[in-house]
């Protein structure tokens, strides 16, 4: 699968990725690895996060917020460590079964990108099919600027639209549950 040359963001290759054929993890965690905004390393290449707005920082909260109450270890913006080829930062990760290493390493019960306007959905198709590859249980995609949610059909490889995110084992959490809170703390930020 080529990763180079993705839509993901209007931003300039990183004048190390021009430099070099291709990125090594080591020279990746040199270049950006205390760097913000955050980079992701997607094989080879040092991809840029897209900057989140008002809208996806609270999305992000009220999602690791939710799923703490039902159970999961979550938090937003951890950089993954389950393959040699790539490190991302979803948006939200979530697990019953948290490991104690810096990044998780495991495959994960959840996670979650948020659109921002500079991602292409090309882009994130890629991300679901790796997590899903990885072994991630449940893919989410959330875009707060059209209140919609899908999940990544693993037999199917497509994205499916949901009105609750369901765990076996633990309480569903309705999708019209998590735009009603982003309307009210929206709201409170007159935004």
């Amino acid at each position: 699968m080529e990763w180079g040359n993705t839509e993901h963001s209007p931003a300039p290759k990183p004048m190390a990725t021009l430099a070099h054929k291709s990125l090594t993890i080591e020279e990746f965690d040199r270049l950006y690895g205390d760097t913000k905004p955050h980079r992701e390393y997607w094989f080879g290449e040092a991809l840029p996060k897209a900057m989140p707005a008002w809208l996806h920082g609270l999305l992000q909260g009220i999602l690791v917020q939710m799923l703490r109450e039902i159970g999961f270890v979550s938090a937003s913006e951890v950089r993954l460590a389950v393959s040699q080829d790539a490190y991302p930062v979803p948006d939200v990760i979530a697990t019953s079964k948290p490991s104690r290493m810096p990044y998780p390493t495991d495959p994960l019960d959840v996670v979650i990108e948020i659109l921002s306007p500079s991602d292409s959905m090309q882009y994130l198709l890629r991300k679901c099919r790796m997590y899903s590859k990885w072994g991630a249980t449940h893919v989410f995609v959330f875009d707060p600027e059209d209140r919609t949610a899908q999940e990544w059909n693993h037999a199917k490889g497509f994205l499916e639209p949901v009105a609750a995110l369901r765990f076996e084992g633990k309480t569903d959490i309705q999708v019209a549950r998590i735009w009603a809170e982003l309307d009210a703390q929206a709201q409170q930020l007159d935004l």
